[in-house]
């Protein structure tokens, strides 16, 4: 049996995150931080500001007049939405070298984008705050998975079987098989990335969200936009879908089972352009 550290630190290409990225996270967290520092940081890799100006002038963050400045786009988002874009934005180029035999990637990466358009949604639909943020815990909530596809293939593999003949969940499967389910594994790789407390206890909680303490609300939007984008691999009805999120996560999240199928609408009209602004290729 397996715990979610050991099989994390086998990971090399996943220990570590990219340059630029601690640099910005660096400004965020200091008291001295800049926003004209940031721009400059993010100005030296050309590729990854001009995603960024082409996002800050997107349809999807409405501003007003074109924005042509690195300076006047941190600006405009604010250091820590910036943190998040600039984080989101790498996730191509940190998991580059993790191509699990077992998993196909380009469905990872699909329904990695739905659960964090969709945990935006139901997160904005609850009052609650920092929905770019909701949406990069929704992307990094499956990380897991790839983790546990590169360390122990045959056991995930066998897991997913399992589940799949409708014996048992599969996070439970995968803690019988494992010895740790994929919401564990990915708490601990993001908790090695040292991301801010809400990144892991939301993922590590995604499953049953109450223990998510002070962030449960948080896990509840991953669990509930996990259904979403199931319901969108399987083809099933947004009614189909609402009748398996748990009551727990509809109570605290203070939304209506009714509720889905808007939100569900929502992240699939999004997708296409949030899939060019983060996953460019693929």
């Amino acid at each position: 049996m397996h715990s979610a550290q050991e099989l994390v630190s086998q990971i090399e290409a996943l220990t570590s995150l990219p340059d630029v990225y601690m640099r910005v996270r660096e400004q965020l967290e200091s008291p001295a931080g800049s926003v004209v520092t940031v721009a400059r940081l993010v100005s030296a890799d050309p590729a990854l500001s001009a995603r960024l100006l082409h996002l800050v002038n997107s349809p999807l963050f409405g501003q007003r007049g074109r924005v042509e400045d690195i300076v006047r786009a941190v600006a405009l988002l604010g250091l820590q939405q910036v943190h998040d874009l600039v984080l989101a934005m790498s996730l191509q180029g940190i998991f580059a070298g993790v191509r699990p035999a077992r998993l196909d990637m380009r469905r990872f990466w699909r329904n990695s984008l739905l659960t964090g358009l969709a945990a935006r949604a139901a997160g904005i639909a609850a009052g609650l705050t920092a929905g770019e943020r909701l949406f990069l815990i929704g992307v990094l909530a499956d990380t897991g998975h790839l983790v546990m596809y590169q360390t122990v293939p045959e056991l995930a593999a066998a897991a997913r079987l399992a589940a799949q003949a409708g014996d048992e969940a599969l996070d439970a499967a995968e803690r019988r098989l494992v010895g740790c389910d994929f919401a564990e594994l990915g708490a601990a790789l993001l908790d090695r990335w040292q991301l801010p407390d809400r990144f892991g206890t939301a993922v590590g909680a995604q499953m049953l969200p109450r223990l998510g303490g002070a962030y449960a609300a948080e896990a509840a939007t991953i669990n509930l936009a996990r259904r979403i984008a199931e319901a969108d691999e399987l083809d099933l009805p947004s009614s189909a879908a609402a009748a398996r999120v748990a009551p727990e996560t509809w109570g605290l999240l203070g939304l209506e089972a009714e509720r889905l199928a808007g939100l569900r609408e929502g992240a699939e009209i999004d997708f296409a352009a949030y899939l060019s602004l983060f996953f460019p290729r693929r």
